[in-house]
């Protein structure tokens, strides 16, 4: 199953490790040098150009990578628990 983040990105479900408010996570420095250290080794994708409310870390075959979405974390979440614009393979809605 795979997760729309914007515009015509897909995620593996199964990928994502975590789904953070941008808001409220990047008020710590750890954060803030993680997403930094991130966007240096182009681990970073954003997925919209409207403002960001939202990151997605995930681990595709051992990678990390973070997406920035202007979609909130709380829909994000809903999305993956009640497979709402969950697709398949075959890019159907669920």
């Amino acid at each position: 199953m795979y997760l729309h983040l914007g515009k015509d990105v897909l995620v593996r479900a199964k990928d994502v490790i975590g789904i953070f408010d941008l808001e409220t996570t990047t008020t710590g420095e750890l954060t803030r040098a993680y997403l930094k250290n991130a966007e240096r080794q182009s681990q970073v994708t954003n997925v919209s150009p409207e403002l960001p409310k939202s990151f997605i870390l995930t681990r595709e075959n051992g990678v990390e990578r973070i997406y920035i979405s202007a979609i909130a974390p709380s829909t994000l979440q809903r999305r993956l628990e009640e497979g709402e614009y969950v697709m398949d393979e075959k890019k159907r809605y669920l």
